[in-house]
């Protein structure tokens, strides 16, 4: 069944998929010239072109850069999940934007501490981190970046942009990209400190074995035991897995469950659906929430082939994959 599945992906259409499959489940070197190969074929995809089809002459994208889900925030973190090679300089003046908006005045003026907790959607920043350090196109700022996030963290090692002075757990949902992040940043850099972040981010997930409350076991929300591509910001399940295995932290026994769980998802033929999505289709007029490109849509009898091959990934992190 492993090796069926194993087999349909590699003979995908989407380089992208092919690459995801070849590099995070068999293993090959990122850095092989086959690879690097694999990588050219996704830059010159349909699919990314359509990705950056709003580039006008000189290479920015004509929306603020957090317009869901098609302004430079969002491409440049899509491109960066689906393996585009990195060091591409035409990606500059989509990248110049995005440190303009988050390192402006104008944003960080509005950013509050309340009951000594820094209340700041945390995903934001740590996006372009991660997006410029796997693209090849970080520069100092986003090393600035990185120092926010660390001092933004709250004490249950997460973050959250909630302004009620009662609120004092950290969101899911603006805690998974930061961890992603500064464990990238910390592998890529060297930062003691920046994996000391991450490692304290981790356990706001792992003590709640990634998708349970603390008090009775349940699960925290409906959304968070389901499975889709791309997350964008939400949390799921899945994600939190995958970020687990990114950042060292799948082999902790409190991700047992979420891997059980995750199998439990498997269908027959050896696939992952894609359960829900969060994404419109697009149309002419722009409107928040669509994506440029389809995902494979939602169906929960039919393998979808992005949730599959992450799903493959996290599985062959945790050593429960047979191939």
């Amino acid at each position: 069944m492993t090796n069926t599945i194993i087999d349909r992906l590699l003979k995908s259409d989407e380089p992208s998929i092919r690459y995801k499959v070849r590099v995070n489940v068999l293993g090959e070197k990122p850095d092989s010239t086959d690879i690097g190969e694999l990588r050219n074929e996704i830059r010159e995809s349909a699919r990314v072109k359509k990705l950056l089809s709003e580039r006008q002459p000189g290479g920015r994208i004509p929306y603020h850069p957090y317009s869901k889900w098609f302004g430079a925030h969002w491409i440049l973190a899509t491109l960066a999940d689906i393996g585009y090679p990195p060091g591409d300089e035409s990606l500059l003046p989509m990248r110049g934007p995005v440190y303009d908006w988050l390192l402006s005045e104008r944003h960080t003026k509005g950013i509050k501490t309340i009951n000594g907790r820094v209340r700041r959607c945390a995903s934001q920043e740590s996006n372009c981190v991660y997006s410029t350090l796997t693209l090849g196109i970080a520069d100092e700022r986003t090393d600035e970046l990185v120092q926010r996030l660390i001092r933004w963290q709250w004490p249950d090692g997460g973050w959250n942009c909630d302004k009620r002075p009662q609120a004092v757990n950290s969101s899911y949902h603006e805690s998974i990209i930061p961890l992603r992040s500064l464990a990238l940043f910390a592998r890529l850099r060297g930062s003691d400190e920046a994996r000391a972040a991450a490692e304290r981010a981790a356990q706001l997930f792992l003590k709640r074995e990634l998708f349970k409350r603390q008090r009775d076991g349940s699960v925290i929300k409906p959304s968070f035991v389901e499975l889709f591509y791309p997350p964008y910001w939400h949390y799921g399940f899945l994600m939190g897995l995958k970020v687990m295995a990114e950042a060292g932290f799948i082999h902790d026994e409190r991700c047992g469950d979420a891997l059980d769980l995750l199998e439990s998802k498997r269908l027959p033929d050896g696939g992952f659906p894609a359960e829900k999505r969060y994404y419109k289709p697009i149309t002419q007029k722009r409107v928040s929430g669509q994506d440029l490109v389809d995902w494979g849509g939602v169906s929960k009898r039919k393998a979808n082939e992005w949730t599959t091959a992450d799903a493959l990934y996290v599985l062959r992190a945790a050593a429960r994959l047979k191939l």
